[in-house]
């Protein structure tokens, strides 16, 4: 096996284990529950009844999204009384690994050859 071929195998290994991260970050609701909930400006956190006024998402739909957030690191919930608020606070470990697996992945790009013309 190649030097680049085993860095692409260790990227791949990265990858896979930033896909949780990810799936997290990479969907359009969640971008746009995110993207309120900053624009909220309440650093101590929100809670759900407030995001689901900022957006066209159900109550229970956005109760889906931030357990995905949360699962993935990116959310965390604190606890007053009977209220949950949520806030950001990423886990370290999940957001080193995706910088991590990106700096790779650019690492690689800038080494390989251009590919976009052809030999016709």
């Amino acid at each position: 096996m190649s030097a680049q071929s085993e860095e692409i195998r260790r990227l791949a290994e990265e990858f896979e284990g930033c896909q949780k991260i990810l799936l997290a970050l990479g969907d359009e609701t969640r971008q746009h529950l995110m993207l309120e909930m900053m624009r909220m400006g309440h650093c101590c956190g929100v809670r759900v009844g407030a995001i689901t006024e900022k957006t066209h998402l159900s109550r229970p739909a956005v109760s889906h999204h931030i357990q995905i957030l949360k699962d993935a690191g990116i959310l965390k919930m604190r606890r007053e009384g009977t209220k949950n608020y949520y806030y950001f606070d990423a886990d370290a470990e999940a957001m080193n690994r995706l910088i991590h697996m990106l700096k790779h992945a650019k690492e690689i790009m800038e080494q390989l050859p251009d590919r976009s013309k052809t030999d016709d």
